[in-house]
């Protein structure tokens, strides 16, 4: 945990931001992860994710409260979370205002209709080079699509940990281009799924209200938050 941790994007979201679009105008690459603790437990389990999160060319970014936390613990200052929709909500400002183009795969056919029309609304700029549902599982061939596309913007909402698996697996066949998998991201742009209250937003407390909202999710949040915290304990205990 501590070598993610390490890892962790230190500066603000302006930083980010700039970063970001430095690199969209100077046509580099980037490949950013949203850090929450499902993302680092996934690592943990899972090898290529784990190799995915050690790769220098990846930026992990802390979405979850717990990654910022503890990555202060471990002495990386990280100084508040960037959340993966106000990512994807600042690049297709700037997609817009630049005229660029953007691909997105993934979520249900109905998400990605209302989306679509939003997209035309909010950022009539922006180029859609590709926009394919995630329900048909044919991850390779709409790569190969968008690797002929060659767009600026590449937003993949597989869910973890087959989104990133997937970008990571064809990121170094891209040119150029930001690439981030935006988890539920689209359903909540869309308006399908609500965000928590701000009040929840400003107290770091989202997490607390989507258990309210959906129980279901508490064993998925002792999996993976609990054991976070359980593990990168451990190990700062086993490096003094």
């Amino acid at each position: 945990m501590i070598e993610y941790l390490r890892k962790v994007y230190p500066k603000s979201q302006e930083q980010l931001f700039t970063l970001l679009y430095q690199n969209l105008t100077e046509q580099k690459k980037v490949f950013l992860v949203t850090a929450n603790p499902e993302t680092m437990m996934n690592g943990y389990r899972n090898v290529e994710y784990d190799e995915l999160l050690k790769d220098k060319k990846t930026l992990i970014i802390p979405d979850g409260i717990g990654v910022v936390k503890m990555a202060q613990r471990i002495g990386n200052p990280v100084p508040n979370r960037i959340t993966g929709v106000h990512t994807v909500q600042k690049l297709l400002h700037f997609g817009n205002k630049n005229e660029l183009s953007a691909y997105f795969y993934g979520s249900k056919p109905e998400v990605l209709k209302k989306f679509s029309s939003i997209l035309k609304k909010d950022y009539p700029n922006l180029k859609v080079a590709g926009m394919v549902d995630g329900y048909h599982y044919k991850d390779d061939e709409v790569m190969q699509d968008a690797l002929k596309k060659q767009p600026d913007l590449v937003f993949v909402a597989l869910g973890i940990p087959r989104q990133e698996l997937l970008i990571h697996r064809y990121f170094e066949q891209f040119s150029k281009g930001v690439f981030l998998g935006v988890g539920g991201s689209f359903d909540v742009l869309s308006g399908f799924k609500k965000r928590a209250p701000k009040a929840f937003i400003q107290l770091n407390c989202e997490w607390l209200y989507r258990l309210i909202k959906e129980p279901y999710r508490i064993k998925r949040f002792y999996n993976n938050n609990m054991k976070f915290i359980w593990l990168t304990k451990k190990e700062m205990k086993g490096n003094h």
